[in-house]
């Protein structure tokens, strides 16, 4: 009996190896050959290939000033900005030096034609209005590395099969971690806005790196062979340039990844305490500055207080989490200047709202105090218009103070950011009547 236990449990382990085997094998449907030809076909960035680029370039570039999801998907689907980079793992990954020069080569011509492209469209002045997804090309994140590192896998693994029928698919992956900050660059470079352009040619470095290192694991893993060489130090030669560049190109991946993972971490945090405070402490958070490389935070508040409790505990929790001595910037809370002597211009903007909220004297007098401040609250807003509506229910006549906003036609969320605004006032005015409509 015991014997025949044995080989049930062998039989199980059998089963369950023979499972995982057939269900994540790579290897065996693997055609190499087919492979490094596929890959090397893609690298030319030349002829149709260079305008089937610009005109993805041009579509995405259109698709990200309108904030359409769509219309960027729609560039992903015909971008052929994967062949130089898988270029470059592959020629990594068989110690091919020639391939790495030539893939190298379409690179830069690969970029060159993107961000001029991109700076050509938001060179002209109705398309230079930022949008929430240009916005957020502006810097990595750790889930952009995932993205680029996971897209990457996706392509060469598609890549290394007999049939191609998802090459095509997989491609959007690669596209997806590139295109957008692509035409970011150039959307900083037509409106001089420096740090849009830096933002997104670090995110577009970052995930090229991560793109071709996935390559570069793939090919080593299904054990491609090398390229050969006739003179031996001339092999010598090219296989440690090969190296060295693999190694420059690895080790900045792993440093890059671990850098964004803490600063992902860093910010999230500190986003959870503020959204902390609006819902649960009714605290109006506002200008909210995040520097992870300096480690300091900075905002504003208006209405209620932030506890000294919950900034001490934000502190344990930033220490906790390895980040020292953080320096958190607090604008002084509105509801604690009036009994101070000595007023800063924030201070007298209040006791003017306060003056306003007796009727001591009318809005139109700080009026362009107050919209400054709320274009600070957000940049999506184009104007600000206020009056007062004179309304009866015929037994009596009320004045009802209201500040009317223009917004963006691509801000979303509008209602919801009109209460805000809405809320905010009445705060600072003390005066709950007061009403925030939208215009067109």
């Amino acid at each position: 009996m015991k014997v025949n236990g044995e080989q049930s449990s062998e039989y199980r382990k059998n089963s369950v190896r023979g499972f995982l085997k057939e269900t994540f094998n790579i290897i065996d449907d693997t055609d190499v050959n087919a492979t490094i030809d596929d890959i090397k076909a893609g690298i030319p960035i030349k002829g149709q290939t260079a305008w089937v680029l610009i005109f993805s370039i041009l579509i995405a570039s259109a698709g990200l000033n309108t904030s359409s999801t769509a219309v960027v998907i729609g560039a992903m689907l015909i971008s052929p900005l994967m062949g130089p980079i898988m270029g470059m793992g592959l020629s990594l990954g068989i110690n091919d030096v020639f391939l790495l020069r030539k893939a190298v080569k379409n690179f830069a011509i690969m970029v060159a034609l993107s961000l001029i492209t991109s700076f050509l469209y938001f060179s002209i002045p109705v398309f230079q209005h930022e949008t929430p997804e240009l916005i957020a090309r502006t810097g990595p994140d750790v889930r952009d590395v995932i993205i680029a590192f996971a897209g990457g896998l996706a392509l060469i693994i598609a890549f290394s099969r007999r049939s191609k029928a998802i090459t095509t698919i997989s491609g959007v992956a690669i596209a997806t971690a590139l295109m957008p900050p692509l035409c970011t660059a150039g959307f900083g470079l037509a409106t001089g806005k420096w740090h849009f352009f830096r933002g997104a040619m670090f995110l577009f470095s970052i995930n090229t790196i991560f793109i071709a290192t996935a390559t570069f694991t793939i090919v080593r893993f299904l054990k491609f062979p090398f390229e050969h060489y006739l003179d031996s130090k001339r092999k010598k030669v090219i296989s440690n340039v090969i190296y060295v560049s693999a190694f420059v190109i690895l080790v900045p991946s792993v440093f890059f990844f671990y850098k964004l993972y803490k600063q992902t971490d860093f910010n999230q945090t500190i986003s959870h305490f503020i959204q902390d405070q609006k819902e649960n402490k009714g605290v109006l958070i506002f200008d909210i500055d995040k520097d992870y490389s300096k480690k300091e935070i900075s905002f504003a508040i208006i209405g209620n207080k932030i506890d000294d409790k919950d900034l001490n505990g934000l502190k344990i929790l930033l220490s906790q989490k390895g980040y020292d001595n953080v320096k958190i910037n607090i604008v002084k809370n509105y509801q604690e200047s009036e009994g101070n002597k000595k007023l800063n211009e924030d201070e007298k903007i209040l006791l003017t709202s306060q003056k306003i909220a007796n009727n001591q004297y009318p809005i139109a007098a700080v009026f362009e105090d107050i919209s400054k401040e709320i274009h600070a609250l957000d940049t999506n807003i184009v104007e600000v218009s206020y009056g007062r509506i004179l309304k009866s229910n015929f037994n009596m006549i009320d004045t009802i103070p209201t500040f009317y906003i223009q917004w963006r036609e691509e801000s979303v969320d509008v209602e919801e950011k009109n209460d805000k605004i809405q809320n905010w006032l009445r705060v600072k005015t003390e005066n709950q009547k007061l009403r925030v409509e939208a215009v067109k």
